[in-house]
């Protein structure tokens, strides 16, 4: 599992690429990628949660996200292996 952080360096040119971001975010939920996208409370940005095992392949979608090609906004991803979680996430166990 990863959790991806986008963090706003130019948040003026975000609403002309918003359409294709949003369509690049359901995207990663129509592959089954994506299980959780949100805001920063902050407005720094926003953070999703990706499952799936190949960091490779996850990078390389990110690096289609129109917000980081046009550098709306800077990536951070870090892969996290969950050790315990509420029943209801329990799908999330196992998951690289």
């Amino acid at each position: 599992m990863f959790v991806i952080t986008l963090r706003f360096a130019d948040k003026s040119r975000a609403p002309s690429l918003m359409e294709g971001h949003n369509a690049w975010i359901g995207q990663g939920f129509e592959d089954g990628v994506f299980v959780l996208v949100g805001s920063l409370r902050s407005g720094a940005g926003g953070m999703i949660v990706a499952r799936g095992g190949d960091p490779t392949a996850l990078e390389k979608r990110v690096q289609d996200d129109p917000f980081v090609r046009e550098g709306v906004v800077t990536v951070e991803i870090e892969e996290v292996a969950p050790g315990r979680t509420d029943e209801r996430l329990a799908f999330l166990k196992g998951v690289a």
